[in-house]
């Protein structure tokens, strides 16, 4: 209950039928949007992949995945995904995608070891995307290219999202600002890496943060990454290190920052076998995912997540992502938040 953020001012601006509609207009926009900007066409996703191919995306390292045994594989374990960072990889492998199109999907998740609060649940969903690019696209410029067309999306759905509930008043910037996590740390050194995510974004009111997932400057890294979906290693133009990143955007209904989208241009053979080593997983180059791509047998590409819950909350100016998604919430917090005046589903 310490990490919930209370608005002793807030006040719903919907209710829970018009929150269930504004939900699929959101949804329905926005994802049309999204597969128009980067050239997607819509692909089935699984909720759970076999153990030990080193599909599933390990996050951080420490989140332990939902485990369960097939009967019919001799009880063989299967793992509910984290997200399909890189089985979207593979999957465009098989479809043969070419250059300069991919695919996105709805990503449902369960991540049992998420510390609930305001943003998080249990239930994680999220819009999965994956394009094709070339070796050529393997820039910082192109990153923020990709980064400006996702944030377009986002300010129209904004637009139609006011149209429709005139009480519903637009809050984000036209512009989305760009800066290196390692610039963060120059700017503010003596905040944690999320207080210097609340000040950055409290100034340009929509960022993205470039460079996560490898040890910065003062030897910690600004947040966690695993080491072979994103490349947070290979130095672009600006002579910093990383071709990833976070959209992040200040959010006045909780006075905070707000994570949209985590994303990056994926890792090549080098820098897959560099991350490796780096983070000690080397022995990871046995597994499946990871001889695929060794092999030359995966393309190069960019990709992410963006939640669907996170944007319908914030579209909606909800405090509580219980709001938007249903899932399961300590007794305590829910009788506070019904007392605050956001009712949990």
């Amino acid at each position: 209950m310490s990490k919930l953020i209370i608005n002793k001012g807030y006040k719903r601006l919907l209710d829970r039928q018009q929150t269930e509609q504004g939900i699929k207009l959101i949804k329905d926009f926005f994802q049309q949007n999204l597969s128009t900007e980067l050239r997607l066409r819509r692909v089935t996703a699984p909720l759970f992949v076999l153990k030990g191919l080193g599909i599933n995306d390990d996050l951080n390292g420490v989140e332990r995945p939902v485990t369960f045994p097939i009967k019919d594989l001799g009880d063989a374990k299967a793992e509910v995904v984290h997200s399909l960072a890189k089985w979207k990889r593979l999957t465009l492998a098989e479809y043969e995608v070419a250059p300069g199109y991919g695919v996105y999907t709805d990503m449902n998740a369960i991540r049992s070891d998420e510390e609930l609060d305001n943003l998080h649940s249990l239930y994680v969903d999220q819009w999965d995307w994956e394009a094709v690019i070339t070796r050529e696209d393997r820039t910082l410029a192109f990153l923020k290219d990709v980064v400006r067309r996702i944030y377009a999306a986002i300010l129209r759905t904004e637009y139609l999202t006011c149209e429709t509930y005139p009480q519903i008043k637009p809050f984000l910037p036209r512009d989305i600002h760009f800066i290196h996590s390692e610039e963060l740390l120059a700017m503010y050194p003596d905040m944690s890496p999320k207080e210097r995510e609340d000040a950055i974004c409290k100034k340009w009111g929509a960022v993205f943060v470039i460079g996560i997932g490898g040890k910065l400057a003062n030897g910690e890294k600004h947040d966690g990454r695993a080491p072979d979906y994103d490349d947070w290693s290979t130095v672009a133009e600006n002579g910093l290190a990383g071709l990833n990143g976070d959209i992040l955007i200040w959010y006045p209904v909780l006075e905070r920052s707000f994570e949209l989208s985590s994303m990056g241009i994926r890792v090549d053979e080098e820098s897959l076998l560099r991350q490796l080593a780096l983070e000690d997983k080397e022995d990871r180059k046995k597994l499946y995912f990871h001889r695929q791509l060794l092999s030359g047998k995966l393309p190069l590409s960019i990709g992410g997540g963006i939640g669907q819950s996170r944007l319908c909350m914030i579209m909606l100016h909800k405090a509580h992502i219980g709001e938007i998604q249903a899932s399961i919430w300590p007794e305590d917090m829910r009788r506070q938040c019904e007392e605050c005046g956001m009712p949990l589903i």
